[in-house]
């Protein structure tokens, strides 16, 4: 009975250790995915790309009171065209204008327009633009800053 128990033991580890080694990881890759994942990655090699001339602007010292422009031009160097779905202000102070619902090709340039209001605006500022659009990262981020001195 115990030589029964050890054979039947000894079949089932070797049973067990055959259908285990059978294991390929290639058969659990599913095709459909596979080809998902490679289309994507051919998509994101043609995606717009927006490179700005300066994302970053410091206004330096102004007086409270005082309104601060400036122009971040960018340019589309992906290969399909550029959209800016929105521009956001961090906060009421600081009013961007884009080109809103325009396609720009690739190659071409164009131009954020950001007003800062400093009335009432004393002290250190650093005011943010948050851009939406067709990118990879889809969201990227242009600041101004600077000092606003009391009248």
């Amino acid at each position: 009975m115990k030589r029964h128990y050890y054979i039947f033991i000894t079949l089932t580890v070797l049973c067990l250790m055959t259908v285990s080694c059978d294991n390929n990881p290639t058969k659990k890759i599913n095709q459909q995915n596979l080809e998902e994942t490679e289309k994507r990655l051919k998509q994101e090699s043609v995606l717009p790309i927006i490179k700005f001339d300066f994302d970053t602007y410091d206004f330096g010292e102004v007086t409270d009171g005082e309104i601060v422009e400036v122009n971040y031009t960018f340019k589309n160097t992906g290969e399909s065209n550029l959209i800016i779905y929105d521009a956001s202000a961090s906060c009421g102070c600081t009013v961007p204008e884009y080109p809103k619902d325009k396609e720009i090709m690739p190659g071409e340039t164009g131009v954020i327009k950001a007003r800062f209001d400093s009335s009432g605006q004393t002290g250190k500022q650093v005011k943010s633009i948050t851009l939406t659009t067709n990118t990879k990262n889809s969201k990227k981020i242009i600041r101004m800053s600077g000092f606003v001195l009391n009248k």
